[in-house]
């Protein structure tokens, strides 16, 4: 029987970039990452508070591209990732940096389901995955909308999975549309995992 033709409606994308030749790049940001995380008091207050397992400087710095100069590289970076992701988008809209904030996930350390409200893109750049490492877990934004619908088989492709991971590199870049829900595994490293995660709006 001559099959019916398919076509892929509301596709959700993510964007992924590789920092070539990063290796003196990720060794400072991977130093200035940490040296912030152990001056930061507010931050290292606001994770215990929160009961996050490590350090972000989310609530407490919005400054980083000013404070240390391998931030404002950084952000070049992104910036043109972030210019080609909306391109692809077709967005009638040029978003700008709106914060950016340091990642240090300790082993066992997790970071439940969310979204990123009041941005247009958001992303995470990876500055240290050791082995063991979790990977960035997105979920399909149809899941409340499926009701009835049945398991998929076990070989199902991934267009097809209502959870799907990312697994990073150091130096791996991957960007979003804000809305998307997603989440970080707990992580099964014996080393921390830094990364220093972004909004655009």
């Amino acid at each position: 029987m001559k099959t019916g033709q398919i076509t892929p409606l509301f596709v959700t994308e993510i964007y992924r970039a590789e920092m070539p030749e990063a290796t003196a790049f990720l060794e400072e940001l991977d130093d200035t990452c940490r040296a912030i995380a152990d001056e930061d008091e507010a931050g290292q207050t606001w994770s215990q508070t929160k009961a996050y397992l490590g350090y972000t400087s989310y609530a407490s710095l919005n400054d980083l591209p000013q404070r240390a100069p391998i931030f404002a590289d950084l952000k070049k970076f992104i910036d043109g990732h972030v210019a080609a992701f909306i391109e692809k988008l077709d967005y009638d809209h040029k978003p700008k940096l709106d914060n950016m904030w340091i990642n240090v996930l300790e082993p066992m350390g997790t970071h439940s389901g969310h979204i990123h409200p009041h941005s247009v893109i958001s992303g995470t750049f990876y500055v240290a995955v050791p082995d063991g490492s979790s990977a960035l877990r997105f979920e399909d934004p149809r899941l409340g909308f499926m009701m009835n619908a049945p398991a998929r088989k076990a070989n199902a492709g991934q267009n097809h999975l209502s959870f799907v991971p990312v697994a990073p590199a150091a130096g791996t870049l991957l960007l979003w549309e804000s809305w998307l829900r997603h989440e970080v595994p707990i992580n099964l490293a014996e080393d921390v995992r830094i990364s220093v995660s972004f909004n655009y709006a």
